[in-house]
């Protein structure tokens, strides 16, 4: 059974927040309104609601938990901010405003072990595209390395797809991360071997006929 610590410092988004997850048959094992209170060393699971904390300061509070249980954390927004709090240590970022069933789903992907990124605008639910595997991209982040691996510029590729430089940016950055790549080489070369950058690198890239096949099978 999944159990949760839980830090929310809204009264009525916590009592909708238990049922919720009560109502999934995950345990509830501490409720918090303070990040200056211990998380629960009981907890398998820990629940960060972004209100709750005076950013950057708590960040180190992310950092803390995550030491002893995974971290979603709970945004406002389909937030660029994500990368923030999992560099502070949260395996995973769900908005607020997603759905019960995504957010459930995000906590049993943390519990796992898998990492949970926020769904863009109009985008599908991150939920769904939990990295189960250290290796394993959207549909989205496929597109932005397959256009990456045809040599376009970040601008090129944001026309392409119909968003902006920045978003592009932000998926980059995610890829990175899936990935353990550095520069677009060996985001490219981790992509068509199909295995982490950093065991791609000294590995030989594929032919060109095995490279226009792998690229149809991401594509």
């Amino acid at each position: 059974m999944v159990r949760t610590d839980i830090l929310v410092n809204s009264p009525i988004f916590l009592i909708g927040l238990v049922h919720t997850l009560t109502k999934a048959g995950i345990k509830v094992v501490a409720m918090r309104t303070s990040p200056a209170v211990d998380a629960s060393c009981l907890a398998n699971a820990a629940l960060i609601d972004v209100d709750a904390l005076r950013i950057p300061d708590d960040l180190k509070h992310i950092t803390e938990v995550a030491k002893s249980a995974p971290v979603l954390v709970l945004s406002n927004s389909d937030c660029i901010e994500a990368e923030m709090y999992m560099r502070a240590g949260a395996l995973g970022v769900v908005s607020k405003l997603e759905s019960c069933e995504v957010i459930i789903g995000a906590i049993r992907a943390v519990t796992s072990g898998s990492r949970v990124w926020p769904a863009e605008s109009g985008g599908e639910p991150t939920a769904l595209h939990a990295d189960t595997s250290g290796y394993h991209l959207s549909k989205r982040e496929e597109q932005v390395l397959r256009h990456i691996s045809r040599g376009l510029t970040h601008g090129q590729i944001a026309t392409r797809l119909g968003i902006s430089s920045h978003t592009v940016d932000t998926y980059v950055k995610r890829i990175r991360v899936k990935l353990g790549g550095g520069n677009k080489a060996e985001l490219t070369r981790a992509a068509l071997l199909g295995r982490p950058a950093a065991e791609s690198r000294n590995t030989r890239l594929p032919k060109q006929s095995e490279t226009v096949s792998l690229i149809r099978e991401i594509a």
